[in-house]
């Protein structure tokens, strides 16, 4: 990979706090999270169910509004209130593939309105025949038949049906996508296709991807770097190879224990390792976000750096 210093930073996310409720019902999804996206990676973000790893996503497209901490895109603040221009802008370059492709097509739509739904609010008059061209382009980039857009979603498969998902986002001309889950409701058989298309379009389009999955056997396979989230807080960071080669964090070394392996007899003798929160003391000796190594951070105390540190070495 390039040198960190010499990429440009395409989105930050700084000190992002994400609460639901309110008063005593009050719950944070989100806990002081921060890191970079450069231009033209895929950047992971994984963790179980609950992590608060789609909640990171929605709170930088801005569907769940955030309680603390600021998304810079570009070096211009895109959080909170920001003028229309700017909201347009945004709406146009970053765009979402979402997790259940069954849920996410309007039912009642045809395939030409759904995909075509973002042009209506992006501030530019199109006639009939630039909207029909536009959607036929989407829907042949992503490997559907034009005439495909006459049709409803319910008359195409759950593989299919993302594509249409790919093609609603690829029709604003987005530079980032962020894509949540967007092969976990599909058949094992048509991950490996939709994966493939996604690569496809960020080697022809420059894309910048924010990947999120629980899958780490995935993620293996997609991202440039990858963030570790347990209950909102992030934990580990640091390029793919790394992170498989030197998982520090307790809960990275449980997902990673996790991810089943080809060979029976090697996944039958593998011992799984469970995470348990107790095991940290952070009564008096409070955690902290550290470089352990170039571009491989984690958080820890003292304690827990200075074992950390001797892992790196060894």
């Amino acid at each position: 990979m390039a040198n960190e210093e010499k990429r440009e930073v395409l989105l930050s996310v700084r000190g992002m706090e994400v609460c639901f409720g309110k008063r005593r019902q009050r719950f944070k999804a989100v806990d002081d999270v921060s890191f970079d996206i450069y231009r033209g990676e895929t950047f992971g973000v994984v963790g179980e169910s609950g992590s608060g790893k789609t909640t990171i996503g929605r709170a930088i497209i801005r569907i769940h509004p955030m309680t603390r901490g600021e998304v810079l895109y570009r070096g211009q603040r895109i959080n909170g209130r920001i003028s229309r221009e700017l909201d347009r802008e945004v709406t146009r370059r970053i765009q979402m593939i979402f997790q259940d492709p069954m849920a996410s097509l309007n039912e009642r739509a045809k395939v030409d309105y759904i995909v075509a739904e973002g042009l209506y609010s992006s501030g530019v008059k199109y006639t009939r025949a630039e909207r029909e061209a536009k959607v036929s382009k989407a829907l042949s980039d992503v490997g559907l038949l034009p005439e495909f857009a006459s049709r409803f979603p319910h008359e195409f498969s759950g593989g299919q049906r993302q594509r249409i998902g790919i093609a609603r986002a690829l029709i604003m001309e987005p530079e980032f996508i962020i894509a949540d889950e967007p092969i976990s409701a599909l058949d094992v058989s048509i991950r490996a296709q939709v994966l493939n298309l996604m690569s496809e379009l960020q080697k022809q389009r420059g894309l910048t991807y924010l990947f999120i999955s629980h899958d780490l056997s995935v993620m293996k396979f997609v991202c440039d770097r990858i963030a570790v989230i347990h209950k909102g807080v992030m934990v580990e960071l640091a390029d793919c190879e790394q992170l498989f080669r030197h998982p520090l964090h307790p809960y990275t070394r449980a997902l990673l224990s996790a991810v089943p392996m080809p060979d029976p007899r090697r996944e039958k003798d593998k011992e799984i390792f469970v995470y348990d929160p107790a095991m940290h003391d952070y009564s008096v000796d409070k955690p902290r976000w550290v470089e352990i190594e170039p571009g491989h951070f984690v958080r820890g105390n003292e304690k827990e750096l200075a074992e950390y540190r001797e892992n790196v070495l060894k």
